[in-house]
């Protein structure tokens, strides 16, 4: 009986796939029936667009786009090609779906300001591909991004994205690894699309996700370990060393020891925290004092995900999508992760302040 249940269930998941287009849909008439679509439209382009990477990112090889593109974006960081071509898609697409009015991109120095023509009610901020320091040996990559509406009266300004991570009404990211999944909240918690490459479609695979209340990996970059503060440099040393158990105040999952986990990709890192919990840690140092990652289009998408996930995401000394942004491309520490591994690094910022 059981063996018939479970293969009636997988012939109904394979026949009636719900595909990241209806599912938006169907949100709207069930949660906000007055709405005109206009969300749905972008949510849609982002897709497109995210689809377009993925074809890239799968022959980049065989098409030549790997290396180089011989450039630097505004933080001084060398491109690749996939980088430039990524950027370049989202923008185009983007610009030409009618939905947008400022679109904000790791990539370019200034926000870009859509025409009157095609200025819609919507202000994105996104990095195109996230990790691609690794493209050239194939590891997980990805694109963030985050949503915002035109704040009321506005015809489009930097005003409109310098805003609180509270205000955005969307977030997600795309990975582009052993398969292409869509992450994507909208308000009422986070689901899971998975690209079928049969279907050309993201087709829904995962509901409602919800983060372990703690987990059993942490994920730092250690090579920063000797530009550490002291709070950082005691969380790694209770997550990490059996030695430090015992001594612990706030101890890891079962007094064991936690896991080391770290790909570089803040998409991959990320996505497995979000499915087995744990924490992610990218703190300040005495090299980068405001940390390293960029606020806007990279620590308000992934800690608005992480918190409807039912996470916590803190800079160590307060809840990251409460930060008041000064400039696009500002910078943030960032610890994120399950609410009681997160509570822990909380305690012990604390306490070294």
């Amino acid at each position: 009986m059981g063996d018939n249940s479970t293969s009636a269930a997988s012939d109904v998941q394979r026949t009636d796939p719900q595909t990241l287009t209806n599912f938006i849909l169907n949100q709207q008439h069930l949660k906000a029936p007055q709405a005109r679509g206009h969300l749905s439209i972008l949510l849609n382009a982002i897709a497109v667009s995210c689809k377009f990477v993925e074809s890239a990112v799968r022959k980049a090889g065989l098409a030549g786009l790997l290396g180089m593109a011989g450039s630097s974006n505004v933080q001084g960081e060398d491109q690749k090609k996939l980088d430039v071509l990524a950027n370049e898609v989202f923008i185009n697409v983007l610009r030409n779906c009618g939905q947008c009015a400022v679109l904000v991109s790791e990539e370019n120095d200034d926000p870009i300001f859509i025409d009157e023509q095609h200025r819609g009610n919507y202000c994105v901020v996104f990095d195109p591909l996230d990790g691609s320091s690794n493209i050239d040996c194939g590891v997980s990559i990805g694109t963030i991004f985050g949503i915002y509406p035109m704040r009321p009266g506005s015809q489009g300004s930097v005003e409109d994205v310098l805003r609180p991570g509270t205000e955005m009404v969307a977030a997600g990211y795309c990975l582009y690894g052993s398969s292409c999944m869509m992450v994507l909240g909208i308000n009422n918690g986070v689901s899971v699309f998975t690209l079928d490459p049969s279907l050309g479609e993201f087709v829904l695979t995962s509901l409602n996700v919800q983060m372990p209340l703690k987990g059993s990996i942490f994920s730092v970059n250690e090579g920063n370990e000797s530009l550490w503060e002291e709070p950082t440099k005691r969380c790694v040393e209770e997550c990490q060393a059996s030695k430090y158990v015992k001594e612990c105040k706030y101890p890891s999952k079962g007094n064991k020891p936690q896991s080391l986990r770290y790909v570089g990709s803040m998409v991959a890192d990320v996505h497995r925290t979000l499915l087995y919990g744990g924490s992610f840690l990218y703190p300040a140092d005495k090299k980068s004092a405001k940390g390293k990652l960029r606020l806007l289009y990279e620590c308000f998408p992934m800690a608005y995900l992480i918190e409807q996930a039912g996470g916590i995401a803190t800079t160590g000394q307060e809840r990251v999508l409460s930060i008041q942004p000064s400039s696009i491309h500002e910078r943030c520490p960032i610890f994120l992760g399950s609410k009681q591994d997160v509570q822990r690094i909380e305690a012990i910022h604390k306490e070294c302040s």
